[in-house]
């Protein structure tokens, strides 16, 4: 039989290629390797997938505290040779011998291995079986083909290895001392393996798990009405908070999509208790002393940086800047206050009527309250102030502050003035008919929030937070801190007086795809939390618990089940498309709101199935089905990239003096003085290059390389045709 060469392809488009067309399945073989992480050691996972899962639920102990569970590793799969003698993944590590890191052997047939610390190039030293001569290799039960012919799951063993700690009591001190300590591998169940095309065989057929766009944890901020405007607190998992006020300038919060109410009482139960306490928080602090028939009034930094803040969101800059009671600060007097912290002003009295007490102003003598925190100067107070002998208040300006008047409106509207009060007022909001009591009105304030069984904002929702409202919280900060709340609020209150942005939530910038492995972490924590209860409830009936094992105690079926549930009955698990191969990869590239946390087609909106300037590159804004799911269900565009936090990118390459750069990036750096992962231009890899071979060294390896931008990140340049004039910075 004669071979048939393939003939030559050739191109005949105009506009050259500059990238070769990225894998098309990429999006759902990353995604399922992520989660399962089963080619690494235990050691080398991340906690992200199937390890972040396990990490989050255990440990945990039965109701008296005499036992606990933990979990310690799991392993999926039969990794060993061809005749069984070898096993373990730990057979297909080798050291590194530059930098010395552990890094995964090739296949045998490979010479040598990259290291991807150092970029190194070792020879590929693979340990081979003595007895078959074979490395260790994922070894399956029945292949693809047969798992289809027999109705089959193509799946593999999922064991996990656990530790059982039995505690002894003291009754008197209550310190817990460790009696014993057991640890066992339990088999959990079969899961699921993708097959190389990016599906599923299920019971002989097979599947697809479709990518779902969903709206991402974070911090949103819309506008209602002319004067209203609503701020969403949105975590991955866990209550929504949302703050809003209305046309009379009362601030209110509101919990789960609750009744709303005063948003002062949330605050009062996060730590700012009393009035004082609230205003010193979101405004600017204005010493002022009272002589000689003037006001002297001190200019801190905060004031000017308040200024800067105005000026930068009406994109205007002006020299000298007018503050609160007419008072304008040249450059010079900005320079200063930059230089000594403050600058003092004298003003009329008249100029102060319309500022407000920052505390409570008491007179020293008798101990009575003149005047109450958030209290209006007016006409009267200062004369009041001088017959008392009272010479200095700190005040605040809520006509000239970014925050206006809303808090101190809300503040009078308030009558829990305390933090035990606050916390069970929520409670009877949250929890109405049921009697509060201080202790359980704590926990479930707390626990809503704080805990991070109960609350997830992930690191998506910290990483939105943190763009949003420039903050520089560490990503790994799962739950709220009152610090964040505090900035939400202060951001909104802003907003009235044009200092902010509102977020357009169909931006793809606040759309995240979640795909194959982060929905079935999802379903995975759900099996595992039911798990949890029935595995606390055996803890405590057990008769012997000394004797007892962990495989005693853990029955795996609630987690298999919800698995199996997810990939039979799920909205996102779908039969695929077989009509032909380009059918096939369409279907795995899909997108769709509709599914578990998504949107539904009969409440879905205009809006929300329109195409939006940020789809270009990014989503086919052609191919979507037509009928009820027009514009709900759409396709990832060919060169479009999926990141990180499941935000989808799409390459751009740089233009500078009129010209379009090529970049590559560096895969081998040979004898250049480039480095590993370097991204550098073509005309200097080419001049490195060609000095490496006249001097017969070894030239640089690269691959074309373009700048992958998200949505949030595309709203830093100007988007226009090509003639449109542009300043120095793009703009």
């Amino acid at each position: 039989m004669t071979e048939v060469e393939s003939p030559e392809r050739r191109n005949f488009s105009k506009i050259r290629s500059f990238m070769d067309l990225p894998n098309l399945i990429d999006v759902q073989r990353r995604s399922y390797e992520r989660f399962l992480q089963m080619n690494l050691l235990p050691e080398e996972r991340e906690d992200s997938g199937l390890q972040a899962v396990f990490t989050s639920v255990f440990p945990f102990s039965d109701f008296r505290g005499a036992c606990e569970l933990q979990f310690v590793k799991y392993s999926i799969g039969n990794w060993e040779c061809k005749c069984g003698r070898l096993k373990g993944l730990e057979h297909l590590r080798m050291d590194c011998r530059s930098c010395g890191a552990r890094i995964v052997t090739a296949h045998p047939h490979e010479e040598t291995v990259t290291c991807p610390r150092c970029g190194t190039q070792n020879p590929n030293r693979v340990t081979l079986c003595d007895v078959c001569g074979n490395p260790v290799d994922l070894q399956m039960k029945y292949s693809v083909a047969e798992c289809q012919e027999r109705g089959m799951t193509y799946s593999v063993p999922l064991k996990v290895t656990f530790r059982l700690f039995v505690y002894d009591k003291d009754p008197e001190t209550g310190v817990k001392t460790m009696r014993d300590a057991k640890e066992e591998e339990v088999f959990f169940g079969d899961i699921p393996l993708m097959t190389e095309h990016g599906t599923f065989v299920i019971n002989g057929t097979e599947r697809v798990i479709v990518s779902q766009l969903h709206r991402s944890p974070g911090v949103f901020f819309t506008r209602e009405s002319k004067q209203g405007f609503l701020a969403k607190i949105i975590p991955y998992r866990g209550s929504w908070v949302e703050f809003e006020y209305d046309q009379k300038g009362i601030l209110f919060v509101r919990i789960d999509r609750k009744r709303k109410f005063p948003a002062t009482i949330f605050l009062r139960a996060l730590g700012l208790e009393t009035d004082e306490s609230i205003l010193r928080q979101f405004y600017a602090v204005v010493p002022a002393r009272f002589e000689r028939g003037r006001a002297y009034l001190s200019v801190s930094r905060e004031v000017v940086k308040q200024e800067e803040l105005k000026e930068r969101y009406a994109r205007v800059k002006r020299e000298t800047k007018t503050v609160f009671a007419g008072i304008r600060l040249s450059g010079e007097d900005q320079k200063e206050i930059a230089r000594k912290g403050s600058l003092e002003r004298s003003v009329d009295d008249a100029a102060v009527e319309k500022a407000c007490f920052l505390a409570d102003v008491v007179d020293l003598t008798t101990g009575e309250v003149l005047f109450e925190a958030g209290q209006e100067l007016g006409a009267d107070a200062v004369e009041a102030l001088k017959e008392r002998g009272i010479k200095e208040v700190e005040l605040f300006f809520p006509d000239w502050d970014l925050c206006g008047d809303v808090l101190v409106n809300t503040i009078r509207k308030d009558s829990h003035k305390t933090k035990n009060e606050a916390i069970l007022e929520i409670y009877r909001r949250l929890r109405p008919g049921d009697p509060p009591t201080y202790e359980s009105a704590k926990n479930l304030f707390e626990g809503m929030f704080f805990d991070p069984k109960k609350y997830d904002f992930s690191r998506v929702g910290r990483f939105k937070f943190n763009i949003k409202l420039e903050a520089d919280s560490a990503e790994d900060t799962r739950t709220l801190t009152p610090q964040d709340i505090y900035r939400v609020v202060a951001y909104l209150l802003r907003l009235k007086r044009d200092v902010g942005r509102t977020d357009d939530i169909d931006n793809l910038g606040n759309r995240r795809v979640r795909s194959v492995g982060e929905l079935l972490e999802n379903q995975f924590r759900i099996g595992l939390v039911r798990m949890e209860r029935a595995i606390k409830e055996k803890m405590s009936v057990h008769q012997d618990i000394d004797s007892a094992m962990p495989h005693d105690l853990i029955n795996s079926k609630p987690v298999i089940a919800s698995i199996k549930e997810f990939y039979g009955s799920s909205q996102l698990s779908q039969f695929m498309d077989q009509t032909n191969p380009l059918s096939e990869v369409t279907h795995k590239r899909r997108l769709s709101a509709l599914g578990p946390g998504g949107l539904s087609r009969e409440r879905a909106g205009f809006e929300v199935r329109d195409v939006h300037p940020t789809h270009y590159g990014r989503v086919c804004p052609i191919e979507t089905p037509e009928g009820p799911n027009i514009g709900l269900i759409s396709s990832l565009s060919c060169y479009a990239r999926i990141n990180d936090f499941g935000f989808i990118e799409t390459p751009y390459k740089k233009v500078e003096k009129g010209r379009v750069l090529d970049h590559f990036h560096i895969t081998q750096a040979g004898d250049t003085p480039f480095k590993l992962g370097q991204i550098v231009e073509k005309k200097e890899l080419e001049e490195e290059n060609e000095k490496a071979r006249r001097g017969r060294k070894g030239s640089a390896e690269s691959e074309p390389y373009a700048f992958y931008l998200s949505a949030w990140e595309e709203e830093n340049f100007v988007i226009a045709q090509a003639n449109a004039e542009t300043d120095a910075s793009g703009k």
